[in-house]
């Protein structure tokens, strides 16, 4: 079977080479393999073109060039998709790893960002104006992906998710042409992208309302495994009741070595890991009730923003094997709790973990249909992680994710954060989109008829 580059003339693939200020990247190049690599070393693709775009002009070419040669496109941030949906297999993939700027506005807090960046480099350039950007908790993953699917992470109960704080977008459409999408332009499309992740085009640029954080006070508790369902119920019953200012997401997790001290090595916990953004002098009044559980461990402070976000970057570097599943969850129940002791007391590697994040707060008061993120009713998003550094392991991690995942979906809300979903089928696409499915798919036939952008969570025109 002749693949891509074989089907396409030597003078179609020169031509192409020449209308981009980027770089052409073929299998027979010698940085090939290295370029076509991501984030999980379990993702193993080999695309039939790799184009880094330097500039908007060379993401329109890409979308013309892949569109008039009927090919299969991927669109590739920061390569930090759990599911590999980045990358394809014999096709063309965009990178728009070279389209990077941020610019802050202080006049009235906005930052814009471009669509190759990385919220590192956003925390970065924010920091020194004392703002930041609601985003995820590993520094690393791309401002692209991460926004489109929704954006959870240490300040959503604060300032909500990174759609809440999105505030326009530039993007190259299936046709090639070039908009820009806010409240009062091409609204139909801010809506969707707004949660409909990569489905309606490719985003250049982003604008985000910034906030005022300049340090926080966080990070982890542990309590041994088998406290697991008592501090869950505690923690559902707390975080809830919280002021907005106070952030902590649950995991059942081992600790896999430094930092943390040597007695705690390779020994399996309920964590909580926790971030608060008010008023430092009233963080012991609000952190009382935690100490009071008398965690094995605490290790909370004062500390820059930017210090948080990449605290679990050394553990999590690129190139680990992943895998994923995930779920929403309206509560967790006594059910849902034992589950989460039987399968966290059977973590198969120092790496893999569950988390569970809340939606509530800023989070959960935007309208269930206010943006195409459709769970705003429910309190939690889950996700379960079987991480290692070892190929030979992937089945084991595989395994154990599925079986804590198939453990916990009877008692879920049904569908799952995109953004942690692994490619499971159009059943699963529509039910995380749930009651704005229809919206979405009335949006992609008018922007995208023909399903160009189809390495996503898609929305089948």
């Amino acid at each position: 079977m002749l693949t891509v580059v074989e089907k396409l003339t030597p003078q179609k693939i020169n031509d192409f080479e020449k209308n981009v200020r980027g770089e052409l990247i073929l299998p027979s190049h010698t940085n090939y393999e290295d370029t076509r690599k991501v984030y999980n070393a379990m993702i193993n693709k080999h695309p039939g073109m790799i184009v880094k775009c330097d500039d908007i002009a060379d993401v329109m070419a890409s979308v013309n060039f892949g569109r008039e040669n009927t090919l299969l496109v991927a669109v590739r941030g920061g390569g930090h998709n759990g599911g590999g949906l980045g990358l394809c297999d014999d096709g063309l993939v965009i990178d728009l790893s070279g389209l990077k700027s941020v610019r802050v506005d202080t006049s009235n807090n906005t930052v814009r960002v471009g669509g190759g960046n990385l919220w590192r480099e956003v925390d970065h350039a924010t920091h020194p104006f004392g703002l930041a950007v609601p985003a995820g908790i590993i520094s690393s993953t791309g401002v692209g992906g991460l926004t489109l699917g929704g954006g959870i992470g240490h300040l959503s109960r604060k300032y909500g998710l990174t759609i809440d704080n999105l505030l326009e977008a530039d993007m190259v459409l299936a046709d090639g042409s070039y908009v820009t999408v806010n409240a009062n332009k091409n609204p139909d499309l801010f809506w969707a992208i707004r949660g409909g992740g990569g489905n309606f085009g490719i985003v250049t640029s982003f604008k985000f309302q910034a906030h005022p954080v300049k340090t926080v006070i966080g990070g982890p508790t542990l309590w041994s495994i088998e406290q697991t369902e008592k501090i869950m119920e505690w923690y559902d019953n707390f975080l809830n009741k919280a002021p907005d200012d106070l952030n902590g997401f649950i995991a059942t997790m081992v600790i896999p070595g430094p930092p943390f001290p040597e007695h705690l090595h390779n020994k399996k916990f309920c964590g909580i890991v926790w971030c608060y953004t008010g008023n430092a002098a009233d963080f012991d009044k609000f952190f009382e009730p935690v100490r009071e559980l008398n965690p094995i461990f605490e290790h909370v402070g004062e500390m820059p923003y930017p210090s948080i976000q990449t605290m679990f970057d050394g553990l999590l570097p690129s190139g680990l094997q992943w895998y994923w599943r995930a779920d929403f969850f309206n509560e967790l129940g006594p059910e849902i709790r034992a589950q989460h002791l039987k399968y966290g007391s059977k973590i198969p590697t120092a790496l893999s973990q569950m988390h569970l994040y809340p939606i509530s707060g800023a989070a959960g008061r935007v309208g269930s249909k206010e943006t195409a993120w459709a769970y705003r009713d429910a309190k939690y998003a889950g996700v379960i992680v079987g991480v290692d550094e070892d190929a030979q392991n992937a089945d084991k991690i595989t395994s154990w994710c599925k079986e804590y995942w198939e453990a916990l979906h009877p008692y879920s809300s049904g569908g799952a954060y995109s953004n942690f979903m692994m490619d499971e089928g159009q059943d699963r696409v529509k039910a995380s989109y749930k009651h704005n499915y229809d919206r979405l798919l009335q949006i992609k036939r008018k922007y995208d008829p023909t399903n160009l952008f189809c390495i996503n969570q898609n929305i089948k025109p």
